[in-house]
């Protein structure tokens, strides 16, 4: 027979392990979108990881330097930096290597002498163009899962929602800016 006492120790236990959310509902992790997408992302991008290095000898941020740059051309690592999403340290490292192996070459910018420009080398191109088709043929095995109008469903919406986030971002730092030039920086939003 449980007693008064009992209940109050497992209705604790239960308010300690059982988060809610602000609709009162409850909070579950695996089910928290952000956590789903991000777990999504890292096993694809493992898998993609491995393959690229058995087959080519790249790391992922590698093999992301080598995607931009088969697409757009010339660029400095500003540029890759805001077209792979990766921050500047990484394509840094990146670009160090690929230019050490010599699948990139860099040189001074005509517009600028500090800045850096690089471009795929011939054999950087080569590596480019036998890469992609490894690249296309995990995407179609990825795409294998869902039906097409599933597949192209899940496209439609990553790309609204990538949208969306960015202009969530944007009015973020805007509001950031505002309170930091205007009022209190440390003030929280709300």
């Amino acid at each position: 027979m449980k007693t008064i006492g009992d209940t109050r120790a497992e209705d604790a236990i239960d308010a300690d392990s059982a988060e809610t959310t602000a609709s009162g509902g409850t909070f579950l992790l695996e089910n928290f979108l952000p956590h789903e997408l991000s777990v999504t992302a890292g096993r694809s991008t493992r898998l993609l990881a491995r393959r690229f290095e058995v087959a080519f000898g790249l790391s992922l941020a590698e093999w992301r330097v080598i995607a931009v740059m088969g697409r757009f051309g010339t660029m400095t690592p500003s540029t890759v930096a805001e077209r792979t999403d990766m921050d500047k340290v990484k394509v840094s490292r990146a670009t160090a290597s690929l230019v050490a192996v010599g699948l990139l070459e860099q040189g001074p910018a005509p517009h600028d002498g500090r800045a850096r420009l690089l471009r795929l080398t011939r054999k950087g191109r080569l590596l480019h163009d036998s890469a992609m088709p490894l690249a296309l043929a995990m995407e179609a095995q990825l795409a294998a899962g869902l039906s097409e109008a599933e597949w192209s469903m899940l496209r439609t919406c990553l790309r609204r929602l990538q949208e969306h986030m960015r202009s969530l971002e944007r009015a973020a730092l805007s509001q950031a800016t505002r309170r930091h030039a205007f009022g209190d920086p440390f003030a929280a939003d709300g």
